[in-house]
Protein backbone atom coordinates (compact mmCIF):
# COMPACT_ATOMS: atom_id res chain seq x y z
CA UNK A 1 0.00 0.00 0.00
CA UNK A 2 1.18 3.57 -0.88
CA UNK A 3 1.25 6.52 1.09
CA UNK A 4 -0.92 8.92 -0.59
CA UNK A 5 -1.53 12.66 -0.28
CA UNK A 6 -3.57 14.08 1.78
CA UNK A 7 -7.23 15.18 0.29
CA UNK A 8 -6.11 13.06 -2.84
CA UNK A 9 -9.24 11.04 -2.75
CA UNK A 10 -13.02 12.08 -1.71
CA UNK A 11 -12.57 8.74 0.86
CA UNK A 12 -9.66 10.78 2.57
CA UNK A 13 -11.82 13.49 3.12
CA UNK A 14 -14.61 11.74 4.14
CA UNK A 15 -13.06 10.10 6.86
CA UNK A 16 -10.78 13.33 7.52
CA UNK A 17 -14.03 15.12 8.12
CA UNK A 18 -15.63 12.72 10.41
CA UNK A 19 -12.85 12.55 12.38
CA UNK A 20 -12.58 16.40 12.56
CA UNK A 21 -15.99 16.68 13.85
CA UNK A 22 -15.59 14.02 16.73
CA UNK A 23 -12.62 15.92 17.88
CA UNK A 24 -14.97 18.98 17.84
CA UNK A 25 -17.74 17.20 19.23
CA UNK A 26 -15.03 15.97 21.91
CA UNK A 27 -13.57 19.68 22.66
CA UNK A 28 -17.27 21.12 23.10
CA UNK A 29 -18.47 18.58 25.44
CA UNK A 30 -15.64 19.31 27.67
CA UNK A 31 -15.98 22.89 27.55
CA UNK A 32 -20.08 23.33 27.30
CA UNK A 33 -20.29 20.54 30.12
CA UNK A 34 -19.33 22.95 32.69
CA UNK A 35 -22.93 25.30 31.80
CA UNK A 36 -26.24 23.99 32.79
CA UNK A 37 -27.59 25.57 29.21
CA UNK A 38 -30.50 24.69 27.13
CA UNK A 39 -32.10 24.29 23.75
CA UNK A 40 -28.54 23.80 21.79
CA UNK A 41 -26.81 22.23 24.49
CA UNK A 42 -29.31 19.42 25.29
CA UNK A 43 -29.60 19.18 21.29
CA UNK A 44 -25.96 18.27 21.31
CA UNK A 45 -25.64 15.81 24.45
CA UNK A 46 -28.99 14.38 22.93
CA UNK A 47 -26.85 13.47 19.71
CA UNK A 48 -23.38 12.48 21.13
CA UNK A 49 -24.84 10.46 24.01
CA UNK A 50 -26.58 6.64 24.35
CA UNK A 51 -27.10 4.41 26.59
CA UNK A 52 -26.48 5.17 30.34
CA UNK A 53 -24.51 8.51 29.49
CA UNK A 54 -28.25 9.42 28.41
CA UNK A 55 -30.62 8.15 30.78
CA UNK A 56 -30.39 10.88 33.66
CA UNK A 57 -30.23 13.40 30.99
CA UNK A 58 -32.89 16.48 31.46
CA UNK A 59 -34.65 16.09 28.06
CA UNK A 60 -37.27 18.21 26.67
CA UNK A 61 -40.20 15.40 25.13
CA UNK A 62 -39.82 16.57 21.60
CA UNK A 63 -36.45 14.72 21.89
CA UNK A 64 -37.16 11.54 23.12
CA UNK A 65 -39.70 11.36 19.94
CA UNK A 66 -36.07 10.36 18.15
CA UNK A 67 -34.99 7.59 20.77
CA UNK A 68 -34.47 4.15 19.57
CA UNK A 69 -33.69 1.27 21.84
CA UNK A 70 -29.86 0.20 22.09
CA UNK A 71 -29.72 -3.02 21.80
CA UNK A 72 -30.25 -2.14 17.89
CA UNK A 73 -26.70 -2.34 17.83
CA UNK A 74 -27.05 -5.73 16.89
CA UNK A 75 -28.57 -4.05 13.68
CA UNK A 76 -25.21 -2.74 12.50
CA UNK A 77 -23.24 -5.45 13.17
CA UNK A 78 -26.06 -7.96 11.41
CA UNK A 79 -25.57 -5.50 8.16
CA UNK A 80 -21.73 -5.38 8.46
CA UNK A 81 -21.59 -9.40 8.56
CA UNK A 82 -23.75 -9.70 5.39
CA UNK A 83 -22.39 -6.80 3.60
CA UNK A 84 -18.80 -7.25 3.78
CA UNK A 85 -19.38 -10.88 4.13
CA UNK A 86 -20.76 -9.82 0.06
CA UNK A 87 -17.59 -7.94 -0.60
CA UNK A 88 -15.19 -10.40 0.86
CA UNK A 89 -17.04 -12.74 -1.61
CA UNK A 90 -16.48 -10.88 -4.10
CA UNK A 91 -13.02 -10.26 -3.86
CA UNK A 92 -12.28 -13.94 -3.28
CA UNK A 93 -13.56 -14.01 -6.71
CA UNK A 94 -11.59 -12.17 -8.01
CA UNK A 95 -8.69 -13.87 -6.23
CA UNK A 96 -9.36 -17.54 -7.48
CA UNK A 97 -12.17 -17.26 -10.24
CA UNK A 98 -10.38 -14.29 -11.61
CA UNK A 99 -14.07 -12.77 -12.75
CA UNK A 100 -13.65 -9.10 -12.78
CA UNK A 101 -16.12 -7.19 -10.11
CA UNK A 102 -19.27 -5.95 -10.38
CA UNK A 103 -19.63 -2.36 -12.24
CA UNK A 104 -21.46 -0.91 -9.28
CA UNK A 105 -18.87 -1.84 -7.45
CA UNK A 106 -15.60 -0.35 -9.62
CA UNK A 107 -17.60 2.64 -10.17
CA UNK A 108 -18.05 3.37 -6.58
CA UNK A 109 -14.47 2.81 -6.29
CA UNK A 110 -13.65 5.11 -8.77
CA UNK A 111 -15.59 7.73 -7.45
CA UNK A 112 -14.13 7.34 -4.02
CA UNK A 113 -10.75 6.68 -4.76
CA UNK A 114 -10.40 9.10 -7.85
CA UNK A 115 -8.41 6.45 -9.31
CA UNK A 116 -9.47 4.44 -12.35
CA UNK A 117 -9.77 1.14 -12.71
CA UNK A 118 -6.53 -0.60 -13.96
CA UNK A 119 -6.62 -4.15 -16.03
CA UNK A 120 -4.23 -6.75 -14.84
CA UNK A 121 -4.82 -5.10 -11.31
CA UNK A 122 -3.05 -7.65 -9.11
CA UNK A 123 -4.85 -8.63 -5.96
CA UNK A 124 -3.90 -7.39 -2.43
CA UNK A 125 -2.72 -10.18 0.43
CA UNK A 126 -3.50 -7.21 2.95
CA UNK A 127 -7.02 -6.52 1.41
CA UNK A 128 -7.74 -10.14 1.59
CA UNK A 129 -6.72 -10.49 5.64
CA UNK A 130 -8.32 -7.32 6.59
CA UNK A 131 -12.02 -8.17 4.69
CA UNK A 132 -11.46 -11.36 6.62
CA UNK A 133 -10.81 -9.55 10.14
CA UNK A 134 -13.41 -7.55 9.56
CA UNK A 135 -15.78 -9.90 8.73
CA UNK A 136 -14.83 -11.72 11.57
CA UNK A 137 -15.36 -8.66 14.29
CA UNK A 138 -17.85 -8.26 13.02
CA UNK A 139 -19.41 -11.72 13.44
CA UNK A 140 -18.19 -11.99 17.18
CA UNK A 141 -19.77 -8.51 18.14
CA UNK A 142 -23.03 -9.43 16.37
CA UNK A 143 -23.19 -13.06 18.71
CA UNK A 144 -22.08 -10.75 22.07
CA UNK A 145 -24.76 -8.17 21.16
CA UNK A 146 -27.48 -11.65 20.63
CA UNK A 147 -26.05 -13.72 23.49
CA UNK A 148 -23.65 -12.18 25.67
CA UNK A 149 -24.50 -8.46 26.40
CA UNK A 150 -27.32 -7.46 29.14
CA UNK A 151 -28.91 -4.21 27.87
CA UNK A 152 -31.12 -2.35 29.66
CA UNK A 153 -34.19 0.40 29.03
CA UNK A 154 -31.25 2.52 27.06
CA UNK A 155 -31.44 4.56 24.08
CA UNK A 156 -29.74 6.17 21.14
CA UNK A 157 -30.70 8.94 18.66
CA UNK A 158 -32.49 8.13 15.20
CA UNK A 159 -29.46 9.65 13.59
CA UNK A 160 -26.85 8.13 15.55
CA UNK A 161 -29.04 4.74 14.41
CA UNK A 162 -28.76 5.75 10.69
CA UNK A 163 -25.34 7.06 11.11
CA UNK A 164 -24.20 3.46 12.42
CA UNK A 165 -25.93 1.76 9.74
CA UNK A 166 -24.02 3.98 6.54
CA UNK A 167 -20.72 3.56 8.93
CA UNK A 168 -20.47 -0.47 8.40
CA UNK A 169 -21.07 0.14 4.38
CA UNK A 170 -18.44 2.99 4.02
CA UNK A 171 -16.31 0.98 6.02
CA UNK A 172 -16.26 -2.11 3.54
CA UNK A 173 -16.10 -0.25 0.96
CA UNK A 174 -13.04 1.96 2.57
CA UNK A 175 -11.14 -1.70 2.65
CA UNK A 176 -11.44 -1.54 -1.03
CA UNK A 177 -10.51 1.76 -1.64
CA UNK A 178 -7.04 0.92 -0.32
CA UNK A 179 -6.87 -2.23 -2.13
CA UNK A 180 -8.23 0.15 -5.72
CA UNK A 181 -4.73 2.30 -4.73
CA UNK A 182 -2.31 0.07 -3.72
CA UNK A 183 0.65 -1.30 -5.34
CA UNK A 184 1.46 -4.77 -4.45
CA UNK A 185 2.78 -7.20 -6.95
CA UNK A 186 3.52 -10.73 -7.39
CA UNK A 187 1.65 -13.91 -5.78
CA UNK A 188 -0.52 -13.54 -3.03
CA UNK A 189 1.20 -15.83 -0.49
CA UNK A 190 4.82 -13.90 -1.79
CA UNK A 191 3.13 -10.86 -0.34
CA UNK A 192 2.90 -12.11 3.03
CA UNK A 193 5.48 -9.55 5.45
CA UNK A 194 5.76 -9.57 9.11
CA UNK A 195 3.29 -6.61 9.76
CA UNK A 196 0.74 -9.15 8.77
CA UNK A 197 1.23 -11.53 11.85
CA UNK A 198 2.09 -8.31 14.08
CA UNK A 199 -1.03 -7.04 12.75
CA UNK A 200 -2.97 -10.63 13.47
CA UNK A 201 -1.39 -10.83 16.46
CA UNK A 202 -2.69 -7.28 17.68
CA UNK A 203 -5.96 -7.94 16.59
CA UNK A 204 -6.49 -11.28 18.56
CA UNK A 205 -5.25 -9.57 22.28
CA UNK A 206 -7.37 -6.60 21.44
CA UNK A 207 -10.35 -8.78 20.28
CA UNK A 208 -9.90 -11.10 23.80
CA UNK A 209 -9.51 -7.55 25.84
CA UNK A 210 -12.71 -6.62 24.51
CA UNK A 211 -14.53 -10.01 24.63
CA UNK A 212 -13.45 -10.40 27.81
CA UNK A 213 -14.83 -6.66 28.88
CA UNK A 214 -17.79 -7.37 27.52
CA UNK A 215 -18.26 -10.30 29.42
CA UNK A 216 -17.37 -8.55 32.70
CA UNK A 217 -19.94 -5.63 31.91
CA UNK A 218 -22.63 -8.37 31.29
CA UNK A 219 -21.84 -10.15 34.47
CA UNK A 220 -22.58 -7.09 36.60
CA UNK A 221 -26.74 -7.98 35.34
CA UNK A 222 -26.55 -11.61 36.38
CA UNK A 223 -26.47 -14.28 38.21
CA UNK A 224 -24.49 -17.30 38.71
CA UNK A 225 -26.93 -19.50 36.27
CA UNK A 226 -26.59 -16.64 34.11
CA UNK A 227 -30.24 -15.47 34.49
CA UNK A 228 -31.08 -11.48 34.30
CA UNK A 229 -30.84 -10.47 37.84
CA UNK A 230 -31.16 -6.60 37.03
CA UNK A 231 -30.93 -4.31 35.26
CA UNK A 232 -29.14 -1.43 37.36
CA UNK A 233 -25.69 0.06 36.59
CA UNK A 234 -22.55 -0.68 38.71
CA UNK A 235 -18.88 -0.37 38.51
CA UNK A 236 -17.14 -2.44 36.79
CA UNK A 237 -14.02 -4.50 38.33
CA UNK A 238 -11.42 -6.78 36.82
CA UNK A 239 -9.41 -7.38 33.70
CA UNK A 240 -8.76 -3.79 31.31
CA UNK A 241 -11.51 -2.23 34.38
CA UNK A 242 -8.50 -2.26 36.53
CA UNK A 243 -6.80 0.63 34.50
CA UNK A 244 -9.53 2.48 32.54
CA UNK A 245 -13.32 2.75 32.74
CA UNK A 246 -13.71 1.31 29.11
CA UNK A 247 -11.40 -0.98 27.96
CA UNK A 248 -14.09 -2.43 25.59
CA UNK A 249 -13.52 0.97 23.49
CA UNK A 250 -9.96 0.99 24.26
CA UNK A 251 -10.13 -2.51 22.64
CA UNK A 252 -11.88 -1.20 19.60
CA UNK A 253 -9.19 1.41 18.76
CA UNK A 254 -6.28 -1.38 19.04
CA UNK A 255 -8.47 -3.44 16.37
CA UNK A 256 -8.84 -0.95 14.47
CA UNK A 257 -4.33 0.04 14.45
CA UNK A 258 -4.03 -3.84 13.84
CA UNK A 259 -5.60 -3.16 10.62
CA UNK A 260 -3.74 -0.62 9.79
CA UNK A 261 -0.59 -2.77 10.94
CA UNK A 262 -2.15 -5.40 8.14
CA UNK A 263 -2.05 -2.93 5.74
CA UNK A 264 1.40 -2.45 5.84
CA UNK A 265 1.06 0.60 7.85
CA UNK A 266 1.02 2.93 4.73
CA UNK A 267 -2.36 3.15 4.27
CA UNK A 268 -3.57 6.72 5.19
CA UNK A 269 -6.81 6.40 4.30
CA UNK A 270 -6.90 3.44 6.48
CA UNK A 271 -5.02 5.93 9.18
CA UNK A 272 -7.96 8.47 8.90
CA UNK A 273 -10.41 5.69 10.13
CA UNK A 274 -8.57 5.10 12.85
CA UNK A 275 -8.42 8.63 13.89
CA UNK A 276 -11.95 8.83 13.61
CA UNK A 277 -11.89 5.94 15.92
CA UNK A 278 -9.69 7.81 18.19
CA UNK A 279 -11.80 10.43 18.19
CA UNK A 280 -15.15 8.75 18.74
CA UNK A 281 -14.14 6.34 21.33
CA UNK A 282 -12.56 9.19 23.25
CA UNK A 283 -16.41 11.09 23.85
CA UNK A 284 -17.98 8.15 24.30
CA UNK A 285 -15.22 6.41 27.08
CA UNK A 286 -15.29 10.15 28.78
CA UNK A 287 -19.07 10.51 28.68
CA UNK A 288 -18.73 6.91 30.60
CA UNK A 289 -16.14 7.93 32.87
CA UNK A 290 -17.56 11.41 33.94
CA UNK A 291 -20.73 9.14 34.68
CA UNK A 292 -18.92 6.62 36.57
CA UNK A 293 -17.15 9.25 38.85
CA UNK A 294 -20.58 11.56 39.42
CA UNK A 295 -22.79 8.70 40.58
CA UNK A 296 -20.15 6.82 42.16
CA UNK A 297 -18.25 8.01 44.92
CA UNK A 298 -16.14 5.25 45.69
CA UNK A 299 -14.86 5.40 42.24
CA UNK A 300 -11.75 4.54 41.68
CA UNK A 301 -9.82 7.60 41.13
CA UNK A 302 -6.82 6.03 39.49
CA UNK A 303 -8.34 4.81 36.73
CA UNK A 304 -8.28 6.45 33.50
CA UNK A 305 -11.14 6.72 30.99
CA UNK A 306 -9.72 5.55 27.93
CA UNK A 307 -6.09 4.68 26.75
CA UNK A 308 -4.00 3.16 30.12
CA UNK A 309 -2.24 5.59 31.83
CA UNK A 310 -2.62 8.36 29.48
CA UNK A 311 -6.43 9.49 29.38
Amino acid sequence: MSWSPVGSSLIDVLWGFLALCFLLAFCAHKVWSRYEARGLYMLFQDLIRYGKTKQNLKRDEWLRVFDVPKRWFWHFYALSVCWNGLLLLLYLNFIFQHQSRPSWLTGTLEVLTGVPSADGQVPQLSTLLVQLLLWVHSLRRLLECLFVSVFSGGSMHLVQYFFGVGYYIVLGLTVLCSDHMGKGSGPLLSQLHWLHVAGFTLFIAASLLQHQSLVLLARLRTGKSGAVETLAHRVPHGGGFELVSCPHYFAELLIYISLALVFGGLSLTWWLVVLYVLFNQSLAAQLCHDLYISKYESYPRHRKAFIPFVF
